[in-house]
């Protein structure tokens, strides 16, 4: 019984369960409980920028191949581009089908919504008005790689690791070597201090738990549940089916995977923010056989290009508020839709408050649907977000695990291991903490 409750998947599902009571008897207590959450995220943020320039600077120190970085990135960013936009593709398709807003006034809701909830809807969509996604991919170069860093920007931080390591691999190996090995020892510290945060995890999850149900309310899933109903299964059938199929045609098991990240999706799920498991996501994939580099490479990037829940749910949520308002899309209109949709999902990881951010500026792009419109997700878009970032860290998990199999850079070996549960879940499983 014991070792049942120190359990991590078990603290974590409870510590959910306790949240939802919490928020649903005690809204208000629930509601501000929500530093507890932010808290915990803030832990793990602070450690992503170090555990990931570590990590691709040791795995490209060794690679040592500047072809071979090349690539992996090119395999990833196109597989990123396939996968994401026939996600989209998917999105409007199973929203077409089903019309979750068909029967809803959108302009009457709109209408009588309180001050506060326009407000709110306002900040969204002028944040959207001001969004240049040029200067957003321009911005992937540091203007100084302490304050990448700082900020804990992680495609700066991946870009300043990848050139590092190059040159780490250029230089002399008299020179090379000390740093390797210094390296080496400071990526064990990290996942050492990593282990120590992930002991605070339950708390995390409750925290988050509690403020997403005491602030909105079960209540508010009611009105908006065949759009909610709707996103969960979309996503259910693009990880069950798409991914499967993926995982499947390169000989391996999406069920014994997602077994084997089992903590890392409930962290998710209680959190609302895949941010928190990031730097997990990394080790456990190179445990579950891929080369420390490609996973290195392949996250940190899938974060920002590979967003495969946010694709589903901004292009359902797109369609549902052309059908609550009453605008027939054409064809062409769909197709351009997806083209922009294309664009924008691509920086939302990068955005706060990223799924009203992005969502404003795809429907302020379109210019059909009214940016206004936004309000109507304001009270079920936090019960989303968690389908997104769970689906979100999936597919990143797939999509390393193809760019490792399909480079050589995979262990079966260690595979066969890590699926006998002959290996450590994490790293930070072996340091005594």
């Amino acid at each position: 019984m014991k070792k049942f409750t120190s359990n991590l998947t078990f603290q974590v599902l409870t510590a959910i369960s306790l949240g939802i009571l919490v928020g649903a008897l005690f809204p208000n207590f629930g509601a501000a409980l929500k530093p507890i959450g932010d808290t915990f995220i803030n832990l793990i943020k602070m450690l992503i920028a170090p555990i990931i320039f570590l990590t691709v600077v040791l795995g490209i120190g060794g690679m040592g191949d500047l072809k071979k970085v090349g690539r992996v990135g090119g395999k990833a960013l196109l597989y990123f581009e396939i996968v994401t936009t026939l996600a989209l593709v998917i999105g409007i398709t199973a929203a077409n089908f089903t019309q979750p807003g068909a029967g809803i006034d959108a302009r009457a809701s709109v209408a009588t919504q309180t001050a506060a909830q326009a407000a709110e809807a306002s900040k969204y969509t002028a944040q959207a008005s001001d969004m240049n996604w040029v200067e957003f991919f321009t911005h992937i170069v540091p203007h100084s790689v302490v304050g990448a860093f700082a900020e804990g920007d992680v495609l700066q931080v991946l870009l300043f690791a990848v050139l590092f390591g190059l040159a780490l691999s250029r230089i002399a190996p008299a020179y090379s070597e000390p740093l390797i090995a210094t390296f080496e020892r400071l990526s064990h510290a990290m996942f050492a201090v990593l282990g120590l945060v992930m002991k605070l995890a339950p708390l995390g999850a409750f925290g988050g738990m509690a403020f997403t149900v005491g602030k909105y309310g079960l209540a508010t899933l009611l009105p908006l549940g065949k759009l909610m109903l709707v996103v969960y299964l979309t996503m259910f059938l693009f990880i069950f089916g798409v991914l499967n199929l993926i995982m499947r045609y390169y000989g391996l098991s999406l069920w014994r995977f997602l077994g084997f990240i089992k903590e890392e999706i409930l962290l998710v799920l209680g959190t609302s923010s895949s941010e928190s498991a990031l730097p997990r996501m990394i080790d456990k994939l190179e445990r579950y056989g891929c080369s420390r580099s490609v996973a290195g490479l392949v996250i940190p990037t899938g974060y920002s290009f590979n967003l495969d829940g946010t694709s589903i749910y901004l292009s359902i949520a797109t369609i549902f508020l052309a059908q609550a308002f009453g605008i027939e899309l054409s064809l062409t209109q769909e197709l351009t839709l997806i083209g922009i949709l294309m664009l924008t999902s691509k920086g939302a990881a990068g955005v706060t408050g990223s799924g009203f951010i992005v969502l404003a500026s795809t429907l302020a792009a379109t210019r059909i649907i009214p940016v206004e419109g936004v309000a109507l997700l304001l009270g079920v878009d936090r019960f989303m977000s968690e389908a997104r970032a769970i689906t979100n860290v999936i597919g990143n998990g797939v999509a390393t695990l193809v760019i490792a199999k399909s480079e050589g850079e995979f262990d079966e070996m260690r595979h066969q291991r890590a699926v006998l549960g002959l290996v450590p879940a994490a790293e930070s499983d072996e340091v005594e903490v």
